[in-house]
């Protein structure tokens, strides 16, 4: 009789050494699971959506993404409308110090993105964290569709038909006696100029603002300026360079081409999606471009949402 007891007290001993470890183990593993998903939680900055500072720096790019798109929108018809000499190099120059104007007024209030562009390429690196990067482009093209709508009310509709609220354009339907007929740039060579002029912006100027070190060391009007001439410099080139009535140029601005899109509608939707998959291919390539890089020439390790 003792020996079964004795039996059965070494077979649940043996239960309780069996399971032990395991209980040990997921003590262990639940705070570190924890801390991992707090940890991605906070490199994603989900807790930034309750605080009022975000919401206060999303005023800002709304505001200023919708300045953008007025002030754009109206300096084009004006020097169209007053068949200015040269237009297409005085069109590039306004439209270069509307930019680093507007960079320099919203850059104490929300980092002066007034771009998706700029906004999701700031979270790949790190710079913001993505939850930002969302509700900014969010209040970007709700903002580029306020500053549409403004100019929509202060001019006429003719204007309006005229120049379809400077809006995005690849083609354009122009009527002839045989027909619509398309004019403007190739689906293609518009993408890969798209491409092409959205990576050389990131890399020329807004690789300026993001390095830690540079930043520190220019002052905030240069950093605008540089940013400024490089918008005005790639513009004046692509419409130079194609010369193809219908086609706007690039627009390096997602934000800045749907505002127009929605408010006017028609033909801006034909070919839109260059203005998004372009810019976003740029993206990527500016990323991958910027992991290439040692670290210690650009100063990516400091930045606080690093999650790749």
């Amino acid at each position: 009789m003792n020996r079964g007891f004795e039996d059965e007290e070494a077979q649940h001993a043996g239960n309780g050494v069996q399971f032990a470890p395991m209980s040990e183990k997921r003590l262990i593993d639940e705070p570190r699971k924890l801390a991992a998903e707090t940890a991605l939680g906070k490199r994603l900055g989900v807790d930034e959506l309750f605080c009022l500072k975000l919401w206060r720096a999303a005023f800002g790019e709304l505001i200023g993404t919708a300045a953008l798109v007025f002030m754009l929108d109206t300096i084009v018809i004006s020097i169209v409308q007053t068949e200015a000499e040269h237009a297409t190099l005085l069109m590039s120059i306004l439209i270069a110090v509307a930019v680093a104007l507007l960079v320099l007024c919203t850059m104490p209030i929300s980092g002066g993105h007034l771009s998706p562009v700029v906004s999701l390429s700031a979270a790949l690196i790190g710079l913001i964290s993505l939850t930002r990067a969302v509700v900014y482009t969010a209040v970007q093209c709700l903002g580029a569709t306020l500053g549409a709508l403004a100019v929509k009310a202060v001019i006429s509709s003719a204007t309006e038909d005229l120049f379809s609220l400077c809006g995005c354009t690849v083609t354009v339907l122009v009527p002839t006696p045989a027909g619509n007929i398309a004019v403007g740039l190739e689906t293609g060579r518009a993408l890969w100029l798209e491409i092409i002029c959205t990576f050389l912006f990131l890399v020329a100027s807004i690789w300026t603002a993001f390095d830690l070190r540079r930043d520190k060391r220019l002052s905030p009007l240069i950093l605008c300026s540089i940013i400024g001439l490089v918008v005005g410099l790639l513009l004046f080139v692509s419409t130079t360079l194609t010369g193809k009535r219908g086609y706007s140029g690039v627009g390096m601005n997602p934000a800045r081409c749907i505002g127009p899109a929605l408010v006017r509608g028609g033909h801006l939707w034909s070919g839109h999606w260059v203005f998004w998959v372009g810019p976003g291919i740029a993206i990527t390539a500016f990323y991958l471009y910027m992991k290439i890089i040692p670290k210690e020439h650009f100063h990516a390790a400091e930045y606080k949402y690093a999650i790749l």
